[in-house]
């Protein structure tokens, strides 16, 4: 995949840069060498639509009903349970037990069980796969957000989205192949760290682009007043000449990105503002996804994901920020599942009538779950057990996978680990976790990292 259109390709290779264009050629060609190496079986999807719910959503509130914790409502914890487990604000306090605080209906010919919060996601019932036995690692949202991304706590790894950009490469021409988007409301908003979609010691160019989601979604992406076209093409050749003299005095590969990113800004400049016009859009997909494009909504970033997924971008991962509910979870689980309910079931149904869902993964979770403890009136952090859902091409819709125990405090049944997560998903793009590497620090790293990590075959199609 080629970053540069054919007349600036000519001007550049005009320079006689040798040394920058192994540079550059072996950073462009390394999506290509991550297929070779990693693609073992014929994808099933083309692209992912992560959409990321920040905070840690109560899987006892949303997918995972639990009838004997309601039955021991206010009742001590039992102690089998807890004893010498870690636990967050919780530890060393006298431990309750906290009911469900919202009903569950069946739903689909599935007869899947969701929470009354979530209306419009439970008419999807029969095309998504739920998974009630995720476990993670990390107690602490900043860190437990960098093990769901990377596969590791520790600084300065790929996240998903860069390893994926790695393995397929992008087929946009003109916008980022890995885009995140952010909103926030309904909870308690921890901050999300731009380390989240950093591509760590992979080539610069495939970390993550954070666009704004309300206004411009990209800053200074239009020209100032009196600078044409042409001004800002040669203002870029000039610059991309100096980067291109430094390179070759210092063999540096970063400035192959740099050159790379000042080429895709230009692009941008014409591809950025026909992504926002929404010309060709109806009324009535605007109100299958209740909002206004651009106004800073979860349904706004949703469509802005479609539109993004149509033009060639690979990953795109939409953030919600808004379920950390250590107190006041029946109101606070309510109020946010009204702001990302519909958005979330536009996306599906948006998806299917266009014919992208065959070959979209949709994927919906958080980093981790909340206690079966109360902490006053709401729940505090828990790694022990969580849920997610997945929906698209390859997965097995109206499935439910794994069980937590009758309190839902540990997994009882088929546990998942985020390396299972990550395994599945490059599964399903055509990649084998196992054989998709970079050579860094001295190792062949992976997304699953070195611990044991298997594709959930019973959620697949």
């Amino acid at each position: 995949m080629s970053i540069f259109s054919d007349s600036n390709r000519r001007t550049f290779l005009g320079q006689g840069l040798t040394g920058l264009g192994t540079i550059a050629l072996s950073r462009m060609l390394g999506a290509e060498l991550g297929v070779s190496a990693g693609s073992v079986i014929s994808p099933k999807v083309k692209r992912v639509i992560f959409l990321s719910m920040a905070g840690g959503p109560s899987h006892l509130e949303t997918f995972d009903f639990k009838p004997k914790l309601r039955e021991l409502h206010g009742k001590p914890m039992p102690e089998s349970f807890t004893k010498g487990q870690q636990l967050a604000q919780l530890q060393g306090k006298k431990l309750n037990c906290f009911g469900a605080q919202h009903d569950f209906s069946r739903h689909g010919q599935c007869g899947m069980e969701i929470s009354n919060i979530f209306p419009n996601i439970a008419k999807h019932a029969d095309e998504i796969a739920l998974v009630r036995s995720m476990h993670t690692k990390q107690i602490n949202h900043d860190p437990a957000h960098t093990f769901m991304n990377t596969g590791s706590i520790i600084p300065g790894r790929a996240s998903m989205g860069s390893w994926v950009l790695y393995g397929l490469g992008s087929e946009s021409q003109s916008l980022p192949g890995f885009v995140v988007l952010t909103s926030v409301g309904g909870g308690q908003a921890q901050p999300i760290s731009s380390r989240q979609w950093s591509s760590g010691f992979l080539p610069g160019h495939l970390q993550g682009v954070e666009f704004q989601s309300a206004g411009d979604p990209v800053h200074y992406v239009r020209n100032p007043g009196g600078v044409t076209t042409e001004a800002q093409k040669q203002l870029i050749a000039t610059v991309n000449r100096l980067n291109s003299l430094s390179a070759a005095r210092t063999s540096d590969a970063e400035i192959a990105t740099r050159i790379e990113q000042y080429e895709l800004a230009f692009r941008m400049q014409s591809s950025v503002p026909e992504l926002m016009g929404y010309e060709g859009e109806t009324k009535q997909t605007f109100d299958l996804y209740g909002c206004t494009p651009g106004d800073g909504s979860f349904a706004s970033n949703c469509l802005l994901a479609r539109r993004l997924a149509e033009r060639g971008v690979r990953f795109i991962q939409v953030y919600h920020r808004g379920w950390d509910h250590h107190g006041g979870v029946k109101n606070g689980t309510a109020t946010t599942a009204k702001l990302v309910d519909q958005g979330t079931s536009a996306l599906l149904t948006d998806l299917k009538q266009r014919g992208m869902l065959d070959d979209t993964l949709v994927v919906w979770g958080g980093e981790f779950g909340r206690t079966p403890m109360a902490q006053g009136d709401g729940r505090d952090h828990h790694i022990k057990a969580f849920s997610i859902f997945l929906a698209g091409g390859g997965i097995k819709g109206g499935t439910v996978h794994g069980e937590t125990d009758e309190l839902g405090y540990g997994i009882a049944k088929d546990p998942v680990s985020v390396h299972d997560l990550h395994a599945t998903l490059l599964h399903l793009l055509g990649l084998d976790h196992q054989r998709l590497t970079y050579r860094a620090q001295g190792l062949d790293q992976k997304l699953t990292g070195v611990e044991p990590a298997a594709v959930i075959k019973q959620i697949l199609a």
